[in-house]
């Protein structure tokens, strides 16, 4: 890789940093191509990037970016994207799928450095669609009791 391609990789991913409000950092160390396409596509459908960057060339990136300041080392791929709980869903999900070969190392929500553990804990919330779901069904919950008593009403006077 030449010094310019080097550079150009670097500004390319200091855009991309600058506007995701979410970072994970993996260890992929054994991970086969199979299993790598699979945590792709699993990125994709979420919206979210998947990269492996050398160590260098990130710790430039991230830097330049405004992120704060990562222990990097040994083999890591990047995954980042807007949306911290699907993010860290489909990520510890990988995780548990492939424990041999696949770890969490580290990430950056929002500015601050998390650990693994906070990672797992932001992954059993529940998603934006959830969250959506369970509002829709506390604010339809009124009528459909309404609906539910006027049927039995309705039943009731038959009944006479």
């Amino acid at each position: 890789m030449t010094k310019q391609d080097k550079k150009v990789l670097v500004d390319s991913l200091v855009t991309e940093f600058k506007k995701c409000n979410s970072l994970i950092i993996c260890d992929y160390k054994g991970l086969t191509v199979k299993q790598l396409e699979t945590l792709r596509d699993v990125a994709r459908k979420s919206e979210a990037r998947v990269q492996v960057i050398k160590n260098t060339l990130a710790k430039i990136a991230l830097k330049e970016a405004g992120y704060p300041n990562f222990d990097i080392k040994d083999t890591n791929i990047f995954i980042w994207s807007n949306e911290q709980i699907s993010l860290s869903k489909f990520v510890t999900k990988f995780a548990d799928d492939n424990k041999e070969t696949f770890s969490v190392k580290m990430g950056c929500f929002d500015g601050e450095i998390v650990d693994t553990a906070h990672i797992t804990t932001i992954s059993k919330m529940p998603s934006r669609d959830e969250l959506i779901g369970m509002l829709l069904s506390v604010w339809t919950g009124p009528a459909r009791y309404f609906a539910t008593a006027l049927d039995n009403l309705k039943k009731q006077k038959e009944n006479e």
